[in-house]
């Protein structure tokens, strides 16, 4: 689950940067990169680069802090307080465009957005069009992310909205219920707890163009230090590729030490679903490399979401994105 971007609150941002690099040693630099959610699977890469010493080698000295509830990652990033953040979707940098602040998205980690709906077992849904004009509990930050996609796509509508605090007792006691959720996590949570397996609807699956576990960095920071950017990124991918194909177990620690919630058995779900969902290795990536976008993925994203009104059409929205950080991503992988 996460904390989704409030798109009303970025637009209210400052567009001031601060420079957050600060010398540790003679070879490192130091850097805060801050999470999107409590530490999870879904953030494995990342922790694996720093449990195997991977940032260490390309000089950097990086500090993890996990996100969760009232930490809003992309004000902290937006006011220079960190060096790097994870921008949930694609609408975070867009937004932040739109708020006239100059932060850029230079990975992708997850080609797939796993944002999904999940129902009780029942035959009158099997499908998210079928979902339509039916009570649907989401976050509040959702209303203005992946639900303009719904009503866009399937025709859902606000009056369809109830509320959703990361409290899953009322889906689970009530066979009604719909619900949102992570596919690589609420689904297990679901049988675990609830004894029995949801009916589980992907967006991916269904055409939602976002792009998932951005990293995300000052303009600021691009211009200045390049090439820590770019050290970082080649660190993150090489991180992401040993945390799925080789040893998890590294990374695995560290996030159930920051997260003792996230247990081996939320792991070990979390690490098949994204292999056997292509969260990592599947979309562009499949061809480019870890890490990767495109500006054809982009254009699709920003056409759907401005066509529906949210935003204008002549929105720079270009300057949310730059691939030159992830065209190592295809090296780094034919090496292995």
């Amino acid at each position: 689950m996460r904390r989704v971007l409030k798109r009303a609150a970025m637009i209210a941002l400052a567009a001031a940067f601060t420079l957050h690099l600060r010398p540790a040693a003679a070879a490192d630099t130091k850097i805060t990169f801050v999470t999107d959610w409590k530490a999870e699977a879904e953030h494995g890469g990342f922790y694996e680069a720093l449990a195997l010493g991977l940032y260490k080698k390309a000089g950097l000295d990086v500090t993890i802090r996990q996100g969760g509830p009232g930490i809003d990652n992309m004000q902290l990033l937006a006011a220079g307080a960190v060096d790097f953040a994870i921008g949930s979707n694609s609408f975070g940098p867009l937004n932040l465009v739109q708020a006239g602040a100059h932060v850029v998205a230079v990975m992708a980690a997850s080609q797939k957005d796993p944002q999904c709906l999940m129902t009780h077992p029942r035959p009158d849904i099997k499908s998210l069009a079928d979902i339509k004009g039916k009570p649907v509990m989401i976050a509040a930050g959702s209303a203005d992310t992946f639900f303009l996609w719904l009503k866009a796509k399937y025709g859902y509508s606000d009056s369809q909205i109830r509320p959703y605090t990361f409290n899953m007792a009322p889906f689970l006691v009530n066979k009604n219920a719909i619900q949102q959720g992570y596919i690589s996590s609420e689904p297990y949570l679901v049988e675990q707890q609830g004894g029995f397996k949801p009916q589980v609807f992907l967006f991916a699956d269904a055409g939602y163009p976002s792009y998932a576990s951005l990293v995300m960095v000052s303009q600021t920071m691009i211009d200045a230090h390049p090439d820590v950017v770019q050290k970082f990124v080649d660190a993150s991918i090489q991180g992401w590729y040993d945390y799925l194909h080789a040893d998890p177990s590294p990374a695995d620690k560290l996030i159930e030490k920051d997260d003792p919630d996230e247990s081996d058995g939320v792991i070990a779900y979390a690490i098949k679903t994204m292999k056997a969902e292509g969260m990592i290795e599947g979309g562009d990536a499949a061809k480019l490399g870890i890490g990767a976008m495109t500006d054809a993925r982009w254009k699709t994203f920003f056409d759907v979401m401005s066509k529906e009104g949210v935003y204008p059409a002549n929105l720079d929205y270009k300057a949310g994105y730059t691939l030159r950080f992830v065209d190592k991503g295809l090296a780094l992988a034919a090496s292995h």
